[in-house]
């Protein structure tokens, strides 16, 4: 065995071995073991291709690879649509658009492609001269109205100048191809929070369309939200501290419904982060698969991937920064169903696919990061829906971005996005369940009396109509909470004045609490103390928590509209809430003590630092994460930051009560200013989040030194941390020496020229600065300082080639020894649970799944297991030096070679 093949055996620890314990034997017991589950429990699928081995499906459907576009230089695909004759039309995120004619199921044939160049209809301009030009960078695709409508979502195209905005393409002459390009609306937002995705409505007339938080939202003809939008907060404002977001203000992410012209636009929902697709269910319901913030793991307001009911008007408050609101205000609606962490991406109906009936009523929800497609089933409740998600297909690596079903009834889905490679799939069913070419309206939801009602109060949203008030308003108090949402949005539609004095003479609790709310939303600031004083009448103790929610939610947003009250009404507002402070409920406790903090309650410090110590997260809070740790090995460029985060799990209750309390100002002692910036470091040393975890807390930290005296500042500010924050290298948008690029794509061969022999006289704090920054340091330690995930790299210069070590930086999944690799489990039940097999007996197996806390083990039944099989994916993620430019990689791969000896060779200069 030569150096270069022996390097690249050992040099797989550098990604794998940070969970020893695994052996050889247990692999292969597990190899034998997992193929005789195959033969009895779970029914083979013919693997024509390597890409499609990895995938794991649903039993009785048959999974085949019909495209790569990246290999035949097409760019990396994320939008398709069929047209009207059958072929599938796609895009490259940064190009063209193509067209392809798709082999028949099951033959092996190959598609046919032709790039399309869409260009000036010369029939109707008179500039006969002007070439065609290209159109593609399309995140959204719709065949429909014999036109193809295209979502551009990019203002730099130098092949189409007009830039991001929905156009309507039309054959005008016959040609099979497009020549007439229509301009529908130029949109301002470009990117991955841009214009996204284009659907047709359910009775086939008109046209809904999305767009990201980025997406300033363009005038419209009809609101079906009110457009009185705003952020509605009262904590003290913190904004991302790695800069995202910070300027982008509500509604946020929207959705509108539009013509087949796109002379009339209505806006439906709003308050979205970042949702890509939406779609239909079987009875007409719109929903949504909106995004989360990884940077926000660990905060208190951090929302994950969310399937959401948007009814007409909805709101779903995606706000920048502290100020995203919670599922639990009654101003906004709550989701359907919580996914956990991921990237979405493709949202579709299953209802016109050739599968059994329960996914044909299904709905198919595309995560890109973790490379799994969720079949949601919804089920109906009251005026809205639950909802279960199931694994319906997944693989590792499959970066999944737009899918859709065919003609044929087979299922059609894209890999690919940021120019990874890109691939075309086809899924079709071969089972024995009994199919039909499409599934039946669901008349039992449209015949549903909650479901009528909430279409009832739906038709006063936009203009003011008569009878509106009288029909909405006692529906205001109705135990269903999206029939009370759709009659406060019907109130709001008509003129104020026909309802603001019914409001604040309301004395019906939860009546009172909407109308409340309405008026905080659209009332003059001079109502201010009537309205509270309105709502502080609302005896208190009878109501549920649910209600109290709401009626905290209308005093908040009072405040949040109308500002600072007097100081005999904060003195009222204090008296009122301090009588039931703490209560039992945390979302209870939250809005209490930021309403208290804001109108300066001289008690709210020493009862929240009271209970500060014994303050307990729900479970739902830690379940959201823990559940996730089947992710963590999916894609460990995602993956470790859950990993992380679940290995100091940071107590979201604490957190929150931290922020509040950073903007009091009275009621402070010494004792408990002591303890409340002593946690600060204590938070800092024993928790850990997304990457903007403590960025965070040090601004909550900061906005807390500006109310303590000039003469104490810099001692509170050592209490609570400052030094841990500038020595230990934590993660912070302001410290830490970034690359100064231009980074690049950089594959061996390049790389490799760019190193060998070259490594003399290098700077060795620019190296080290980029070990941190390419996250190495996350994972590894050199002469003692870093992360302990992976193996301590000392000494790795003294044994491996500069060459080796560049295989496994740029690739590190093309050599995964089978000793460290890890195994997915496919259970019974059609999940799939990936870990590393750390020990077996005759009952179970004992996997880890966290690098972090490599010790925590989970046990997985064999009973429950139909097959397992070794996974071809690396711990350590692909492309961490793309953002060196070739002298920073130079400096990189010396500081590896001296392993952090300043008085290394690599760091003289040539003789």
């Amino acid at each position: 065995m030569n150096k270069s093949t022996s390097g690249i055996k050992l040099l797989l620890t550098l990604s794998v071995s940070f969970m020893v314990g695994t052996s050889c034997r247990n692999a292969k017991e597990a190899e034998t073991q997992a193929q005789a589950a195959a033969t009895t429990e779970t029914k083979a699928v013919q693997v024509t291709s390597p890409k499609v081995e990895k995938l794991k499906l649903p039993t009785g459907f048959q999974a085949e690879h019909l495209y790569s576009p990246s290999e035949n230089k097409q760019g990396s695909w994320v939008a398709m649509a069929f047209d009207n004759k059958g072929r599938l039309i796609t895009s490259d995120q940064y190009g063209f658009l193509y067209r392809l004619e798709l082999p028949a199921m099951g033959t092996g044939g190959k598609p046919k492609i032709e790039r399309l160049n869409v260009g000036i209809d010369n029939t109707v301009s008179a500039d006969t001269t002007k070439p065609k030009v290209g159109m593609g960078y399309a995140q959204g695709l719709l065949y429909a109205f014999n036109s193809l409508y295209v979502m551009i979502n990019h203002n730099s195209d130098q092949n189409f100048e007009k830039g991001s905005g929905l156009y309507r393409l039309q054959d005008m002459d016959g040609d099979d191809q497009y020549e007439k390009i229509t301009l529908i609306k130029s949109l301002k937002g470009e990117g991955e929070h841009g214009p996204h995705s284009i659907k047709l409505s359910p009775d086939g007339k008109s046209l809904y369309v999305v767009a990201g938080n980025f997406t300033d939202i363009p005038e419209m003809n009809a609101y079906r939200l009110p457009k009185v939008w705003g952020e509605d907060n009262i904590l003290p404002l913190i904004t991302d501290p790695r800069g995202h977001a910070t300027d982008r203000m509500a509604p946020a992410g929207w959705i509108a419904k539009i013509n087949p012209e796109g002379t009339d636009w209505e806006l439906v929902g709003a308050g979205l982060r970042n949702t890509y697709d939406i779609d239909f269910n079987e009875a007409g319901d719109l929903f949504a698969y909106d995004s989360d913030m990884e940077w926000d793991f660990g905060m208190p307001w951090y929302k994950p991937t969310r399937i959401l009911h948007v009814t007409s008007g909805a709101e779903f408050g995606w706000r920048t920064g502290n100020s995203s609101w919670s599922p639990t205000y009654a101003d906004n609606l709550p989701p359907v169903l919580n996914i956990g962490q991921g990237s979405p991406t493709n949202f579709m109906s299953g209802s016109k696919a050739k599968f059994p009936e329960k996914y044909r009523q299904a709905m198919f929800a595309f995560d890109w990061s973790f490379g799994i497609i969720y079949a949601v089933h919804l089920k109906p409740q009251g005026a809205s829906y639950t909802a279960t998600a199931e694994e319906f297909i997944s693989g590792s690596p499959l970066p999944l971005t737009d899918g859709t079903i065919g003609p044929d009834g087979a299922m059609y889905f894209l890999t690919g996005g940021r120019r990874l490679d890109s691939d075309l799939y086809r899924v079709y069913y071969t089972g024995n369940n009994a199919i039909t070419t499409a599934a039946s309206p669901s008349s039992s939801v449209a015949n549903d009396p909650l479901h009528q009602l909430r279409k009832k109060l739906e038709q006063y949203h936009g203009e003011p109509q008569a009878g509106a008030i009288e029909f909405a308003w006692s529906n205001l108090k109705h135990s269903d909470r999206f029939i009370r949402y759709a009659a406060r949005i019907a109130v709001e539609h008509q003129p104020v004045a026909e309802w603001q004095n019914k409001a604040l003479k309301e004395m019906d609790p939860v009546i009172a609490t909407q109308a409340g709310i309405a008026l905080a939303r659209n009332g003059d600031k001079s109502l201010q103390n009537r309205l509270l004083t309105n709502l502080t009448k609302v005896n208190y103790n009878p109501l549920s928590e649910t209600q109290q929610l709401e009626l905290l939610r209308a005093i908040e947003l009072t405040l949040a509209r109308m500002g600072k009250p007097d100081a005999s009404m904060s003195a009222r507002l204090n008296s009122y809430l301090n009588a039931h402070y703490p209560a039992q409920n945390n979302d209870v406790n939250r809005l209490i003590c930021k309403i208290l903090v804001y109108v300066d309650s001289p008690t709210v410090v020493a009862k929240t630092m009271d209970m500060f110590d014994k303050a307990k997260d729900d479970n739902s809070n830690q379940k959201t994460f823990t559940e996730s740790s089947d992710l963590i090995l999916r894609n460990p460029q995602y993956g470790l930051d859950i990993a992380n985060m679940l290995a100091k799990f940071p107590p979201a209750q604490q957190m929150y009560y931290a922020t509040a309390l950073s903007a009091a100002k009275k009621g402070w002692t010494p004792d408990s200013r002591e303890k409340y910036f002593s946690w600060y470091a204590s938070a800092f040393k024993n928790y850990a989040g997304g990457r903007s975890f403590v960025g965070f807390l040090d601004r909550s930290r900061k906005i807390a030194l500006q109310n303590v005296p000039q003469n104490k500042v810099e001692y509170y500010n050592k209490l609570s941390g400052s030094e841990l924050l500038t020595s230990s290298g934590l993660d912070m948008a302001t410290t830490g020496v970034q690359p100064k690029g231009p980074g690049r794509n950089w594959k061996l061969p390049e790389a490799a020229a760019a190193v060998e022999g070259k490594l003399e006289n290098r700077n060795y704090e620019q190296g080290k600065a980029m070990f941190a920054a390419s996250m190495c340091i996350s994972c590894h330690s050199i002469r003692g300082e870093g992360g302990a995930v992976g193996p301590e790299l000392t000494q790795l210069g003294t044994r491996f080639s500069v060459n080796d070590m560049l295989v496994h930086i740029i690739d590190p999944n093309k050599y995964v020894s089978d000793q460290y690799a890890s195994t997915v489990f496919i259970l019974k039940d059609g999940t799939s649970v990936l870990g590393r097999l750390v020990k077996e007996d005759a009952n179970k197996y004992s996997i880890s799944q966290n690098p972090f806390a490599p010790e925590t083990l989970r046990d997985i039944p064999k009973s429950e297991v139909a097959q397992t099989k070794l996974s071809n994916v690396s711990i350590m993620m692909p492309g961490l030096i793309n953002r060196l430019n070739e002298e920073e990689l130079k400096d990189l791969i010396a500081y590896l070679m001296a392993g952090g000896n300043k008085e290394h060779t690599v760091y003289a200069a040539k003789k």
